[in-house]
């Protein structure tokens, strides 16, 4: 459904969210394949200290749910490279969140940095991708936002909505040249993920999802969704009734 991409070597990669998990897990493999590398986050230090490892790399500190940070960021790319070939957009947060832990304020953050960091970035490097009239924008959702889950009350709807965004955007820039590639992994060991106090279920490393991805890119894939043996399931129950689904699910998380 999209272009493939299997050879890297002189492709000009912006991966935002790079300093670590999977982030950091591509930036280490497309560094290994040729390709030059812009890398962002939010944390200065640790981002510096990541790029000092990839020779050939810049940094390029920014937060993602600031929008006003995005624009000067490309512009900067430009200036270096004069184009730009594949954005990955990979920040994200999460944190654990029943009913009864909901607030404003929390909710809030999750969509600004999830949703709305996709957006912002999307919208800065729309305009040169139909410019140039070629380019692919990788998007990380999560299977989190296929179905309701407990303890992840916003998380979970803000990757719903991800999900929604990157199948819209994607049918809209196919005519146009423009590659948009979804990203849906299962469970991945990350700093994120950290946060869980459960098994998690097929949990699979960084380096293993980033294997993932760039052999779902490689095939042209438009939903990259790994471990499958998990996915697949999820994606199954998506087609059960409501109230057969809601109650299979309680009852296997004991909720």
């Amino acid at each position: 459904m999209n272009e493939p991409i299997r050879d890297w070597r002189g492709k000009r990669v912006w991966i935002v969210g790079a300093s670590t998990g999977i982030g950091a897990a591509l930036a280490e493999d497309l560094a290994a394949r040729g390709a030059h590398l812009a890398l962002s986050a939010r944390r200065v230090e640790r981002l510096q200290a990541f790029v000092d490892r990839l020779p050939g790399s810049v940094a390029i500190p920014l937060d993602v749910a600031e929008h006003q940070t995005l624009m000067p960021a490309l512009l900067q790319l430009l200036d270096l490279w004069g184009g730009i070939d594949v954005v990955i957009f990979n920040a994200g947060t999460y944190a654990p969140m029943r009913a009864w832990d909901l607030t404003v304020e929390g909710a809030r953050t999750t969509f600004e940095i999830n949703l709305m960091g996709v957006i912002n970035g999307v919208a800065a490097v729309l305009p040169q991708f139909l410019q140039q009239g070629e380019g692919a924008i990788v998007i990380v959702g999560s299977v989190a936002g296929y179905r309701g889950l407990p303890k992840a009350l916003a998380y979970g709807a803000s990757k719903a909505a991800v999900i929604n965004f990157a199948e819209s955007l994607y049918m809209d820039l196919a005519p146009r040249g423009v590659s948009v590639f979804l990203v849906n992994p299962g469970f991945v060991e990350t700093p994120l993920t950290a946060k869980n106090k459960f098994r998690m279920p097929a949990l699979i490393s960084a380096a293993e999802a980033s294997r993932q991805i760039l052999q779902g890119m490689a095939r042209g894939r438009f939903e990259i969704h790994f471990p499958r043996r998990f996915t697949l399931m999820l994606k199954a129950m998506r087609f059960l009734p409501e109230w057969i689904y809601l109650r299979a699910v309680r009852r296997a998380t004991g909720t």
